[in-house]
């Protein structure tokens, strides 16, 4: 385990230098992502200012839920660049490099780079958040700080998890299929809102097959102080952000059958 955690020190290392080297041009890309999700805040702005509420949803408690949302994907997709470049890996015969050193490709890949650059939308999220709870005037008591942790740990796991299975298909179709982002990015947009602004077949797909509603939706309740218009038990808010390890675990295993598939280039 030890040297696991040496391994990933020393690749995340070495991403961060070498983005480093030009930190005018990392700095004005931050900059540029910060401003490219941060249209994202201000639409959602425009759109309260002029329907008022959402089902019964106030501007404010969906900032909580996009901010909550966003910080988790943020993270995600900062570690989980490695998964999303894999098909351009296999297509060029790099991946047989990974296969021949003495660690499990998935945490060389998980390892491979920290992009600095997702700093922009970890912070406009933070903001949607800090504004959101200011705005409802809650109060941050430790139970409520460990589970808005718990959450964020949770949806990250579940996204870094919906990203490898994107690279698993690599294995059999030597691209990530883009279809895949109807489940990542599209699941991110979708669960920036309450989940009961949706019909029931599109609930029940983003609880049971991609449950993004267990990590992303009933925590921001039990935070909101706020009863499940759907019915759910205020325990569920605390329990369900296990569904991220988990269907991450799931995914990783996943993973190593395509492993088990996969025939070298010859590279």
């Amino acid at each position: 385990m030890r040297d696991a955690l040496g391994l990933v020190a020393s690749y995340i290392g070495a991403s961060v230098r070498s983005q480093m080297q030009y930190k005018t041009s990392m700095a004005l890309l931050t900059l540029a992502h910060l401003l490219s999700t941060g249209i994202e805040l201000l639409g959602l702005a425009v759109l309260f200012d002029h329907f008022g509420q959402l089902r019964g949803w106030g501007l404010a408690e969906v900032a909580v839920f996009y901010g909550l949302t966003n910080v988790a994907f943020s993270l995600a997709d900062a570690v989980g660049t490695g998964f999303d470049r894999f098909g351009a890996l296999v297509k060029s015969g790099g991946f047989d490099r990974l296969l021949l050193r003495p660690r499990s490709t998935s945490l060389q890949l998980a390892a491979q780079e920290l992009t600095l650059r997702r700093a922009g939308r970890l912070a406009q999220a933070l903001v949607a958040l800090g504004a959101g709870t200011i705005w409802l005037g809650l109060r941050w008591t430790v139970l409520k700080l460990a589970l808005a942790t718990f959450a964020v740990a949770g949806a990250a796991c579940l996204f870094v998890g919906l990203l490898i299975i994107q690279a698993t298909l690599a294995f059999w179709t030597t691209e990530s299929l883009e279809v895949m982002n109807t489940m990542t990015y599209a699941g991110v947009q979708a669960f920036q809102y309450p989940v009961t602004i949706y019909d029931d077949w599109f609930r029940k797909l983003f609880t049971y097959l991609v449950p993004l509603a267990l990590t992303c939706y009933y925590p921001v309740l039990v935070i909101l102080e706020r009863a499940d218009p759907l019915g759910g038990p205020t325990w569920l808010g605390w329990l369900s952000p296990l569904v991220g390890p988990a269907f991450c675990g799931a995914a990783l295993l996943l993973w190593r059958m395509g492993e088990r598939h996969y025939r070298s280039t010859g590279s």
